[in-house]
């Protein structure tokens, strides 16, 4: 009988630091209060809306000047939790707590570092071949499939990886989280702003792919880039890492780990087989989900339903691969029982983030402003030619993306608007599509407002300054990308 295979210690590479998650919490009530002045600022109105909850254009009229109490401001957080957002909110932190109870668990019971150290052997001479693949599938997923939230179990285990290999936290971070938010970007066939944009813009499905594949190579080209090159400064000089201090002892650690987990272990085999196996599914719910978007005859219903599909299935078998890879390994009982709870508690402290994100969102929707603010920019670009509309548009949406995270939500709310206005400025609605999805997507990991990079960072423990100071450059870049992009659309004419 194999003996059981656990880390020892208490010491653990899950950790969320307490200044950080306080500090960046206080920025996030600052941005709260900023919201709740805007609604006593900003006029009151608002756009009549459809069944399905888009804009009708030209219903826009201004409501009675009474103001949100801003008491409101600070009763918020509680709020949100009975409103139509409670169901989406809950979710997200349910996914947060297991991604935290199941890491432990491959953690301690040795299976992380059994798969590390099968990358290591593997890739030890091919290491950049490796962060090109990984980088690679990680923008696909948001580009094809639309993973963005699911994303967060990929973030400490690319951390790990990163580290084993000699780079750093923010590496881990580059191949898993920031590389997927560029795949959103780029998005190909994404099903969460391709597919709705050109349904609501009454496009062929998937039709105008063969531009967007050139978006999705010249972002990956610069992400990539940005990457090797920060891996390649960290490999020689470790010490210029942003993350060098809090990176030193996790090195250690999972050195130490690796040297634990004996390759010859036939238990930790299993459990790794195990693990790979169950989060394997993930890309089969995930491709059912996006087959469901683009077949005209599948009901409303069914797709709004298997839109949910890769998020559910990513909780479910990212969970469940966990536990029994922990069993398999030798973690029985109240041991298993014991180490998952702990990982639960211990990203439990990032919960306060996505409530105050969440919070700013229904502030400005109770406050009624959000449609004031629209109608005002309709109303100052037109007579504009195509290609400054494009960037207004850009604007926009990267502007809207510091309230609402949603793309579906950000589309529901501004396409019905941007839409009439293309077809009276001759602007191409093919183009609108990548210009909504660039905004879009490289937004999603800049403002402090994106739940999902706030706790990504939390869990590499790294503070909103140094993510800032890290990316500056790659997100100025993408930018700058974009806009030639947009600039290389208007004079092609796409989608005339």
């Amino acid at each position: 009988m194999d003996k059981p295979t656990q880390s020892v210690g208490s010491e653990t590479a899950l950790k969320i630091n307490k200044k950080t998650i306080l500090l960046i919490t206080a920025l996030l009530f600052a941005i709260l209060l900023f919201a709740g002045t805007l609604t006593q600022i900003v006029p009151r109105g608002e756009y009549a809306m459809d069944a399905e909850g888009a804009i009708i254009n030209g219903t826009y009229r201004k409501l009675p000047d009474e103001r949100l109490p801003f008491w409101r401001t600070f009763t918020a957080p509680a709020e949100v939790f009975l409103s139509g957002d409670a169901v989406t909110g809950v979710a997200i932190l349910l996914f947060i707590t297991l991604v935290g109870g199941t890491f432990m668990v491959l953690e301690k019971s040795l299976v992380l570092a059994a798969m590390m150290r099968s990358v290591v052997r593997k890739f030890e001479k091919r290491k950049y071949m490796l962060l090109a693949l990984i980088t690679l599938v990680s923008m696909a997923l948001g580009s094809v499939v639309g993973v963005l939230e699911e994303s967060i179990t990929l973030v400490p285990i690319s951390a790990a990886i990163a580290l084993a290999l000699g780079w750093d936290s923010l590496t881990g971070l580059g191949i898993s989280l920031i590389a997927v938010a560029m795949g959103y970007s780029a998005a190909t066939f994404n099903p969460f702003n391709v597919v709705v944009v050109q349904t609501m813009a009454g496009l062929p499905l998937f039709s105008g792919t063969a531009f967007r594949l050139l978006v999705f190579a010249a972002f990956y080209g610069v992400l990539l880039l940005f990457l090797c090159l920060h891996a390649k400064r960290v490999e020689e000089h470790p010490e210029k890492s942003l993350t060098y201090q809090s990176d030193c002892g996790l090195r250690a650690r999972y050195a130490e780990s690796m040297a634990d987990a004996r390759a010859d272990n036939p238990a930790l085999l299993k459990a790794v087989k195990l693990f790979v196996g169950c989060i394997s599914g993930v890309l089969v719910c995930a491709a059912l989900s996006l087959g469901a978007q683009a077949l005209p005859f599948v009901p409303a219903g069914v797709k709004s339903a298997l839109g949910n599909l890769p998020m559910a299935s990513m909780a479910l078998l990212f969970t469940l691969g966990g536990v029994l890879a922990g069993r398999a390994a030798g973690l029985r009982g109240r041991a298993l029982a014991g180490t998952f709870w702990r990982g639960v508690k211990t990203v439990a402290p990032i919960a306060p983030l996505l409530i105050f994100v969440m919070s700013i969102t229904f502030l400005l929707r109770e406050g009624k402003i959000l449609h004031t603010v629209l109608h005002a920019i309709y109303e100052n670009v037109a007579g504009m030619r195509p290609y400054p509309v494009l960037l207004v548009i850009f604007a926009v949406v990267a502007a809207l993306e510091f309230f609402i995270g949603s793309g579906t939500a950000k589309a529901f709310l501004i396409m019905p608007i941007l839409l009439p206005l293309s077809d009276l400025l001759g602007l191409s609605r093919q183009a609108l599509v990548v210009d909504f999805s660039l905004a879009d997507g490289i937004c999603n990991v800049l403002y402090p407002t994106s739940g999902i990079m706030m706790i990504a960072i939390g869990l590499i423990n790294v503070s909103y300054g140094k993510f800032l100071r890290w990316s500056w450059k790659l997100l100025l870049s993408l930018f700058a990308l974009s806009a030639a992009l947009l600039f290389l659309a208007d004079k092609i004419e796409y989608g005339n």
